[in-house]
């Protein structure tokens, strides 16, 4: 690899690797983002309005690929994904500034949506251009390894994002004050205003990040394209108005994307979730075990990158969805047993059971926190989804009062005290609570400041490692279908479309097949009763893609995209 190579590669990695740590930073400081700028509000309204605005990120990612990919096959790779991460940059800089509601009213909520949204829209046209950036730099034979450099940045992204949010909590906690609100609550200076920290270190990143940019050429393809002037003028209307072109897309979308995504999303966000939501580890374990497991697995994105360019693209990215689908329930349950013992054995061996009328229960299908579950019967499985209860549900006739039955205990779910009673009995009945000492805890003293790092190598436990293994494998199963997807969907459209092509397809599908999947899979554990079903979205999606890809997909990895 040249020098000119690996700045290439640096140059598009490290800005994108920049733009996820900004897009997770959001994520992860949601609930107290919600706070501060929704405050006119009691808290689970606040935390609705900090939902939607996280949500509305992921919604309009496929619009900024519309618009920016549309701009990258008419102005020039180069320039667009340089304004992306100028527009990503100075947003995410600009949400560490924003006062709260207290300081300027119902200005800053309103700033906040729309700097999230800009945040989404620059995602979108981000991606796109730094694939195809590195993909029409990299010599013939060698697209899968360059570009495989590419997708190792949002799981690097999302590591930076969770180091410098535990390294700035467990400091500022340490070392400041508690902060009294104008309401008379106490709380955590670094929930006060130590939150900012991270959104205003991003500005010296984006220096960085945007000086290296400036340094580049135009990639070699658009170049050529625009010498010889044939360069589309209308690239969305040929890329999705013509059924040739369009075809290609619906093939990328259900044939690699969809799978892709729910894969990359079951393995890094829902694993993350289903540790602290369902398992109930602490956030700062179970944000260790996760960091471990991509330092472990990220290699694989080079690996499986590589491999692809000598046996394809495609059987490495329908193997990885196959294995995956087939595997996800052992390697869940395995997960359960040995994260929270307690919890596992509960489930085996109480009977829970849910009497209502079916009429009254809805599929809880939330993504933005704006629906409300109000029946009998959906409090009762939204309160039983939320402890962890595997449980059964019975029919009763219309009009019935849902009820919860724990052994021989009945609880009717308009009692003014249902909740509290049912925990009880679930507890008797051997579920365990958030402090149970079988769950996998690494301890922290919030007094010793950074000292608590040390915990970061509190793994040395069978119950840690064989954690941080399993995790460590749905990580492999990321990068097998994420390594070789950008070189693949590269050289799935020709030059004078690639921008616009390849960016709608792969933000449809990550942003929205995968990035809906937590609340897709809650609302199906609610529904069901069940820990595990919530799995079967993943599977059914990266099933379909296994079998649309195996029969229509074509396999491209020999082709010349310098003559498309």
């Amino acid at each position: 690899m040249s020098r000119e190579e690996k700045k290439v590669i640096l140059a598009s990695s490290l800005g994108t690797v920049f733009e996820w740590y900004d897009f997770y930073l959001y994520g992860a400081l949601a609930a107290i983002i919600g706070a501060q700028f929704f405050s006119q509000y009691p808290e689970a309204t606040r935390n609705v309005f900090a939902l939607l605005a996280f949500a509305a990120g992921f919604l309009v990612r496929p619009f900024g690929a519309l618009v920016f990919g549309r701009l990258g096959d008419l102005v020039g790779r180069k320039y667009t994904f340089l304004i992306t991460i100028l527009i990503m940059g100075l947003s995410t800089f600009l949400v560490g500034c924003l006062p709260s509601y207290e300081s300027i009213g119902f200005i800053a909520p309103v700033a906040l949506i729309a700097l999230r949204m800009a945040q989404g829209l620059a995602l979108g046209g981000e991606y796109g251009g730094a694939a195809i950036y590195v993909a029409e730099h990299a010599p013939p034979g060698r697209r899968g390894f360059f570009t495989s450099w590419i997708q190792t940045t949002a799981t690097l992204g999302l590591l930076l994002s969770l180091i410098v949010i535990m390294f700035t909590q467990i400091y500022v906690n340490a070392n400041f004050a508690e902060v009294t609100t104008a309401a008379g609550a106490k709380i955590t200076p670094f929930a006060a205003w130590g939150w900012r920290i991270p959104f205003l270190v991003s500005i010296v990143l984006l220096g960085v990040s945007v000086w290296i940019r400036l340094q580049m050429q135009e990639s070699p393809a658009f170049q050529k394209m625009k010498e010889e002037g044939s360069l589309s003028k209308a690239p969305l209307t040929e890329a999705f108005g013509q059924w040739r072109n369009a075809r290609i897309a619906l093939l990328a979308l259900f044939g690699l994307v969809a799978g892709q995504a729910v894969v990359w999303y079951t393995g890094q966000f829902y694993a993350l979730f289903f540790l602290q939501n369902i398992l109930k580890v602490d956030t700062f374990t179970a944000n260790v075990m996760v960091a471990w497991s991509l330092v472990l697995g990220t290699g694989g994105f080079i690996v499986f990158g590589a491999l692809s360019d000598r046996i394809g693209r495609k059987p490495i990215i329908l193997a990885g969805c196959l294995i995956a689908a087939v595997t996800y329930f052992p390697l869940f349950k395995l997960l359960t047993a040995t994260a929270n013992p307690a919890l596992h054995a509960a489930q085996v061996n109480t009977q829970v059971t849910i009497i209502a009328d079916p009429a009254e229960c809805s599929f809880q299908f939330n993504p933005t926190g704006t629906a409300k579950f109000t029946s009998s019967c959906d409090i009762a499985k939204a309160l039983l989804a939320r402890s962890s209860v595997n449980a059964t549900t019975v029919n009763a006739s219309g009009g019935t009062v849902a009820k919860v039955r724990i052994g021989d205990k009945e609880f009717t779910a308009n009692d003014p005290n249902f909740a509290r009673d049912v925990g009880a009995a679930l507890t008797a009945a051997g579920y365990p609570g958030a402090s149970n000492p079988t769950i996998a805890r690494i301890p922290i003293d919030p007094k010793a400041g950074l000292a608590n790092f040390a915990g970061m190598f509190d793994i040395f436990s069978a119950q840690k490692l064989t954690i941080i293994g399993i995790l460590t494998i749905l990580v492999i199963y990321v990068t097998m279908v994420y390594g070789p997807i950008a070189a693949a969907l590269v050289e799935f459209f020709p030059t004078r479309i690639r921008y616009s092509g390849l960016s709608l397809p792969y933000h449809i599908g990550n942003g929205w097949f995968g990035g809906l999947l937590p609340a897709t899979s809650f609302a199906m554990v609610a529904q069901t009763g069940d820990i595990y079903f919530g799995l079967w979205y993943p599977i059914v999606v990266a099933l379909m893609t296994f079998v649309i890809g195996l029969m229509f997909v074509p396999e491209t990895y020999k082709r010349d995209i310098f003559k498309q």
